[in-house]
This record gives C-alpha cells, sequence and structure tokens, in this order.
C-alpha cells in the first residue's frame, strides 16, 4: 500500500490571513498525531481590470485594478480519523477558501 495524503489548498486576497489559517491547520493536524508538509506558496494570480475613466471626452483614459489571489497548499501525511474529525470542525477566518482532496 502507498503512503495515505490529504491535500489542502488555501486560497485568499490577504496573504497574511492565508499564512495565519495555514498556522492553524499545521497546530491542529500535528495535536492529532499526524505529519504536515507545508506550507507551500502556490504562485500568486494577478487578476487586471481596466475601466474607463470617463466614457465621453477623455475616452482613452483607463483606470487599472487589480486583485491577487495568494495560495498556501499543505501535504498531511499519515491522517487518522481523529485528524480528518478536527479538519471538518476547524473554524477558519473569513476570506479563505479552503480545498480538501
Amino acid at each position: 500500500m502507498g503512503v495515505v495524503k490529504i491535500k489542502v489548498k488555501l486560497r485568499g486576497y490577504d496573504s497574511k490571513v492565508v499564512d495565519s489559517s495555514a498556522r492553524l491547520i499545521i497546530d491542529a493536524t500535528t495535536r492529532s498525531g499526524a505529519r504536515v508538509n507545508g506550507p507551500i506558496p502556490l504562485p500568486t494570480k494577478r487578476k487586471v481590470y481596466c475601466v474607463n475613466a470617463s466614457p465621453h471626452i477623455d475616452k482613452r483614459a483607463m483606470e487599472h485594478f487589480e486583485m491577487r489571489v495568494h495560495g498556501r497548499l499543505l501535504v498531511i501525511l499519515d491522517p487518522n480519523p481523529k485528524t480528518i474529525d478536527v479538519l471538518t470542525h476547524l473554524q477558519l477566518p473569513v476570506g479563505v477558501g479552503i480545498e480538501i482532496k
């Protein structure tokens, strides 16, 4: 049999909030007896939006807005039922998306 792994991806707009939630997950899983690799920083995705400043006279004047999405990857090795229970009942801060595989 192979090694059982759980991959946890965290995404959010604020990197400090994503890092703090990664720390919460690491602390909770180590207390349950599992090993954790990470947090592995994923590439930051940048979305740039261009909006007309004025639609009439200054038609060529554009304002640029950008959103940055920060990501972290945690790999939990040798999880037990207590680890899965801890992950499902964990309270994360607002603004952090979590994907568990």
